[in-house]
């Protein structure tokens, strides 16, 4: 869908973002920085004068099938919820699907990832486990009519439907990814993005992952990051 961008609102979401979240990398180290700025990304969210219009409601899962990429920061902290969080069996029946999801997708690129449904390791009984700490991808998917949400789980493979969203909570979502992945550019940790199951096998298999994030180096050999541009970098001020 076209919407207006309100590049004031933007820029300014993208400046305060970018500034706060760098100094909370210096200051607190990047899991604490990251629950800050989701904390703030919620809120930001939450007073979007078109909020209202939001279909997301508890239940709604049909965009729990969808492909979802996360930074590395982002399995970090997942891990570290579930770890402190979740009981021993739900713990293992999660790291069951994690694995089973990521040898599912292993072999498919964006574009085929995107074809594909598949079931959130997460998902249990319509509800997220790990609501509060839930990829910045979720935080950011809302519709304004869940039809065209189911549409696209049931026809996967048409890649041209188009469900409606609310223009004013997509800027400020979009806007403050922008700013917190422009952040962890600049202080030099890792932004490139990974599916969200291969992230996370990667880095149950070797904890040394995040030891690796946190010294400025690549986390997961293994695997391919994709880098993503910001959706909003031609916003900047000259």
């Amino acid at each position: 869908m076209e919407i207006t961008i309100d590049v004031a609102l933007v820029r300014a979401i993208l400046a305060e973002e970018a500034e706060r979240t760098r100094a909370e990398l210096r200051s607190v180290g990047p899991l604490r920085a990251l629950g800050a700025s989701q904390s703030r990304h919620d809120a930001r969210i939450a007073v979007a004068p078109d909020v209202g219009t939001l279909a997301c409601r508890e239940g709604c899962t049909w965009c729990c099938h969808f492909s979802v990429d996360v930074r590395a920061v982002e399995a970090f902290r997942i891990l570290e919820f579930i770890e402190r969080e979740l009981d021993a069996a739900t713990r293992a029946r999660i790291e069951e699907s994690i694995r089973a999801n990521s040898a599912t997708l292993r072999h498919l690129d964006e574009m085929e990832r995107m074809r594909h449904n598949v079931r959130c390791a997460f998902l249990d009984e319509g509800r997220c486990l790990i609501y509060p700490v839930r990829p910045q991808t979720c935080r950011n998917y809302h519709a304004t009519d869940a039809a065209g949400c189911r549409q696209s789980y049931e026809d996967p493979d048409n890649l041209d439907i188009d469900p409606e969203f609310a223009p004013y909570v997509y800027q400020a979502g979009t806007a403050h990814v922008d700013g917190f992945s422009r952040a962890l550019r600049a202080e030099g940790f890792d932004d490139r993005v990974y599916e969200l199951h291969a992230a996370l096998e990667a880095a149950l298999d070797n904890p040394a992952a995040q030891v690796r994030f946190a010294a400025k180096a690549e986390p997961f050999p293994t695997l391919c990051g994709r880098e993503v541009p910001e959706e909003f970098a031609d916003l900047d001020e000259d």
